[in-house]
């Protein structure tokens, strides 16, 4: 199989979607890898690099689509991108189509077998691509968050620890998962006040035998949110229902009870974002205000820190890209029912019933799409 590693269009996004080591174990399984000339070089992953390990060099994104049977990425494919896409070829990255109703309408109208990180499963039903940069952009919302307090970002002007006789910020945490344990492991570290709020009271456990006294745990009700969204100097979204629109935990009149200056953080935001007053921004125009509160809302957080993202998220996705390539997806698919919950789209067919009820279009299940193949 051909793959190919377009280099990533999205703003300020450095990272690849496949390192030199990763694409060596490709050409060791006998597959051609191309790679658009400086696609990893932000980071330091050099085209000599990649030709050591096996890869070819191509000039432009466009001569990559054109030749590659298999694009794998890191972002969701930008409108000049999914223009390149054609019938029979495979795409394996991270889609986050709940709402993107324009992406999802061009990867229907290009006929290719689309497959989302995002949604890809493992025994545990939890989400192994996913996870890796769910830990780095919960790590990543405490640095944000302690640099939106700062009173040059129209912040509190509050240190996110405090110091000795001076009380540290109040930070509250919407989410147990994988964004939330890693906040909180960041928060707790820095010396804030941290309350976790989630609906799973096993959670909740896991959070009090890790953290002890360390982390308040707070049942998640409406009125439990509110209560504690009010008083807080941060607020980090971190909730996933995967492959759907994220819930609109705090709404605006929430926002609008909110201490000035306090921060938002909403991880969530790829998925909608969990705040009613969240908008996607971008690493070169991060922060916006709603009624005085500092909104943080990086769609790709990870691409800040693009190598530490790229290797985590390449240890995650190479046995899955070789498991495509060594089979096909159509073999590979129906062989690992963990990344057939991956397939989001075929042959012009949503498969993910998520979006569909995100979009209120049809769909189909995986396993009806995995029959088109």
């Amino acid at each position: 199989m051909i793959v190919g590693v377009p280099k990533e269009v999205k703003n300020h996004e450095y990272r690849v979607g496949l390192t030199p080591a990763a694409v060596q174990e490709l050409i060791r399984n006998g597959h051609k890898v191309v790679v658009q000339k400086d696609a990893g070089a932000a980071i330091d992953f050099t085209d000599d690099q990649y030709v050591a390990a096996g890869a070819e060099i191509a000039a432009t994104a466009e001569q990559v689509f054109e030749v590659a049977d298999m694009i794998v990425k890191v972002k969701e494919p930008q409108a000049q991108e999914r223009a390149m896409l054609r019938p029979g070829q495979t795409l394996f990255t991270y889609l986050h189509l709940a709402p993107d109703v324009p992406q999802t309408q061009d990867l229907l109208n290009s006929g290719a077998t689309c497959i989302a990180y995002e949604t890809v499963t493992d025994a545990q039903g939890r989400l192994p691509l996913l996870s890796p940069m769910s830990e780095v952009a919960g790590r990543m919302s405490i640095q944000a968050a302690a640099r939106c307090l700062e009173k040059s970002q129209a912040g509190r002007g509050l240190l996110l620890g405090g110091v000795p006789g001076v009380e540290a910020a109040l930070v509250v945490v919407l989410g147990g998962g994988v964004v939330g344990f890693n906040a909180t492991q960041m928060a707790v570290g820095m010396g804030a006040r941290v309350v976790v709020m989630d609906k799973s009271v096993d959670v909740l456990r896991r959070f009090d035998a890790t953290f002890g006294n360390s982390v308040q745990t707070v049942f998640s009700t409406a009125q439990a949110v509110e209560e504690w969204v009010t008083q807080a100097d941060v607020v980090i979204g971190g909730v996933l229902i995967p492959g759907a629109a994220a819930p609109k935990l705090v709404s605006r009149e929430m926002v609008r009870k909110m201490k000035r200056g306090a921060a938002v953080v909403d991880v969530a935001i790829d998925q909608g974002g969990c705040f009613e007053t969240s908008h996607a921004t971008t690493h070169a125009e991060p922060t916006f205000i709603v009624d005085d509160v500092v909104h943080y809302c990086v769609a790709n957080m990870p691409g800040a820190v693009a190598r530490t993202s790229t290797l985590a998220l390449t240890n995650a996705t190479l046995p899955f890209v070789l498991q495509l390539a060594n089979k096909g997806a159509k073999q590979a698919l129906e062989d690992n029912a963990f990344l057939l919950q991956g397939l989001n789209v075929v042959k012009g067919k949503l498969t993910c019933p998520s979006v569909g009820v995100a979009q209120d279009i049809e769909s189909l299940t995986p396993e009806e799409g995995l029959a088109l193949l």
